[in-house]
């Protein structure tokens, strides 16, 4: 598995956008331009954010 990295105040804007309350338990895997692969620091579960 791919170690993350923090997410930007965009990028944690973008997550909260998306649904995701806790921003701060998620990394960053790959930034694109059009969504954002993150994963989360516990469980390890992936998911596709849109990037806005």
């Amino acid at each position: 598995m791919k170690s993350g990295k923090r997410p930007t105040s965009r990028q944690r804007k973008a997550m909260e956008w998306a649904g995701i309350r806790d921003s701060k338990d998620w990394l960053v895997i790959k930034s694109l331009p059009y969504e954002l692969h993150i994963v989360h620091k516990m469980t390890g579960q992936t998911k596709e954010v849109p990037n806005g």
